[in-house]
């Protein structure tokens, strides 16, 4: 299954990545901002699908809390007069979620080729030859120059500046997907989520790599775009 997913998904998200990085003048952090925006806007589709599926869920909700307190103590008549519900506006509950597992393998690989392409130990390096094509875009892009901008990729950002930018651009991209909700109880979950998960990935920020910080960044900055279009 190791070797499946490293020969059909890894390997070649790695050595685009690196073979990109020869194209662009040797500049890995130019790669990553190249690479986040080509997958991005290859799974603009999924997005918007997965966008559609989660507003008309919303828009269902007040009818669902009626239907829920009308069958509160018949469960199997409220989960039929649910899924009549569904059908009738067009919608499968199912719809949000397909699109986010689907684009699942793509963020993971993304994610282990930064880690790997940076290889910041001799261990690291040499998994990494074990997954790299004779390409000689990608031998000469070897080793990778791990500088862009104040950063060095392969180690966290000691200025801190890319864990707030991790952090503030994940809030204002779950701000805009977040409902509003007329439940006391609902909406201070809500709230505590919204400051929470940003607040977490700010931190992992402090102990990742900064590559992979840079590719958050990218990452909610186009999910925010995508979200007000």
């Amino acid at each position: 299954m190791v070797d499946l997913w490293n020969t059909v998904i890894l390997e070649p998200v790695l050595n685009s990545l690196i073979a990109l990085t020869t194209l662009l003048a040797d500049n890995f952090g130019l790669a990553i901002i190249v690479v986040t925006i080509a997958v991005r806007l290859a799974l603009f589709p999924l997005t918007l699908q997965q966008t559609r599926s989660t507003k008309a869920m919303q828009a269902l909700q007040p009818k669902l809390q009626e239907l829920q307190k009308k069958y509160a103590k018949n469960q199997r008549k409220l989960q039929q007069e649910m899924m009549s519900l569904y059908k009738e506006a067009g919608i499968s509950p199912l719809g949000c979620l397909w699109p986010m597992l689907i684009q699942l393998p793509i963020w993971i690989a993304l994610y282990q080729s930064i880690m790997q392409a940076l290889a910041a130990t001799p261990e690291d390096l040499l998994s990494l030859s074990s997954h790299l094509y004779s390409w000689p875009m990608v031998s000469q892009a070897l080793p990778l120059n791990e500088y862009f901008l104040w950063l060095r990729l392969s180690r966290p950002d000691p200025n801190l500046i890319l864990a707030v930018l991790v952090g503030g651009s994940m809030w204002v991209q779950q701000k805009m997907v977040t409902p509003p909700s007329t439940d006391p109880k609902q909406q201070s979950m809500t709230s505590m989520t919204t400051m929470m998960m940003p607040l977490m990935f700010g931190l992992f920020t402090l102990s990742f790599p900064s590559g992979l910080a840079l590719y958050w960044v990218v990452s909610n900055v186009i999910g925010i775009v995508m979200q007000y279009i």
